[in-house]
């Protein structure tokens, strides 16, 4: 049991907020790509990444690991991301703090996706069964090359002003 779920139960709710949330951010950066923000998909991806780092800190753990670290920075830029959407309304720098914020917090659920695939995907497992190896270093420097890639061409192109919310 984990916080009175069933430990099944819990994991499977905290996988599929996960899910929802790198599936969601990945339309709310294809809107900032496209100069668009797509205010229903963000709000969904805001709540699911919010409630995933959240969650995440329900697992039975007797020390500090590293998902507390990622959730940690997770919750700090989602804070970041929340104010600048809710509080400043995306004014002057809060647009490119916005995106940055944003697309950091995606990245840091997808790390964790990466590293949960490397942990629980047997084919996976066997090319980094301790997560130091080449394979597993190369699948997250990809990772992060593209996540660079994909928000400095968001910044660039999501402006606010000429784009209404849709």
């Amino acid at each position: 049991m984990i916080l009175g779920v069933p430990a099944a139960v819990y994991t499977f709710i905290h996988v599929l907020l996960s899910l929802i949330g790198i599936g969601s951010g990945f339309v709310v950066l294809y809107g900032f790509i496209s100069g668009r923000l797509l205010s229903g998909w963000t709000g969904l991806f805001l709540a699911t990444t919010v409630a995933t780092s959240v969650t995440g800190y329900g697992f039975p753990a007797h020390k500090v690991t590293p998902g507390h670290i990622v959730g940690a920075l997770s919750l700090v830029v989602l804070t970041i991301a929340i104010l600048a959407l809710y509080r400043f309304d995306l004014a002057g720098a809060w647009r490119s703090t916005y995106v940055v914020s944003a697309s950091l917090a995606l990245y840091f659920n997808f790390f964790v996706l990466v590293v949960q695939s490397f942990e629980k995907v047997p084919a996976l497992k066997e090319l980094a069964p301790t997560q130091s190896e080449p394979p597993f270093a190369i699948a997250q420097l990809v990772v992060l090359a593209a996540f660079i890639v994909l928000t400095v061409k968001a910044v660039k192109r999501f402006r606010i002003e000429a784009a209404p919310a849709v």
